[in-house]
């Protein structure tokens, strides 16, 4: 019966932490953690990859309706000086619509993604910005792999941790 190591962790904590280990890989492309918490993500990294190799052109492109507000040259927005019904003068946005064409997931496509972010967190930048893990699978991961099957992960043994003596390695993208 294969089960999955238990680290010395309960369920939730376990999960969490290979959670965020698995984010940590895909974000730096390379950790360095313990042998143990290295096999049990390079499971769980290799599983992701696949499926956004397997997903990767599963889209297609579609004209969307934009409105968003007009940008003078400086990158202002536009205003306009606008009278109420109450007879109140005010300033109004002004507002212009495009066509964008935009990326459209396929079922399959959005089904992958949502297993993905079952399984990575969510992460931002030093600026507060959000960072798609998903988008970076998908675009910059998945096309390195693509003619590859299995093995998208490496382990590399650095040798013992000073204190406990577990086994170090650095677990890294091909």
């Amino acid at each position: 019966m294969a089960t999955n190591r238990k680290l010395g962790r309960t369920t939730d904590i376990r999960l969490a932490m290979l959670k965020s280990l698995t984010t940590d890989l895909i974000l730096h492309e390379k950790i360095e953690t313990t042998e143990a918490r290295a096999k049990e993500v390079k499971a769980i990294a290799d599983s992701l990859i696949s499926l956004a190799v397997r997903e990767k052109n599963n889209f297609e492109m579609v004209d969307v309706k934009v409105t968003k507000a007009k940008l003078d040259s400086k990158g202002n927005k536009v205003t306009e000086l606008v009278k109420s019904k109450n007879g109140k003068e005010y300033l109004r946005v002004v507002k212009e619509t495009i066509t964008e064409k935009r990326q459209k997931d396929m079922p399959s496509r959005l089904n992958a993604r949502r297993k993905m972010m079952r399984n990575i967190n969510k992460v931002k930048d030093s600026k507060g910005n959000n960072i798609d893990l998903t988008a970076k699978l998908f675009n910059e991961i998945a096309p390195k792999y693509e003619g590859r099957v299995g093995g998208y992960t490496n382990i590399l043994k650095v040798g013992p941790r000073k204190g406990d003596n577990a086994e170090i390695v650095i677990l890294k993208l091909v």
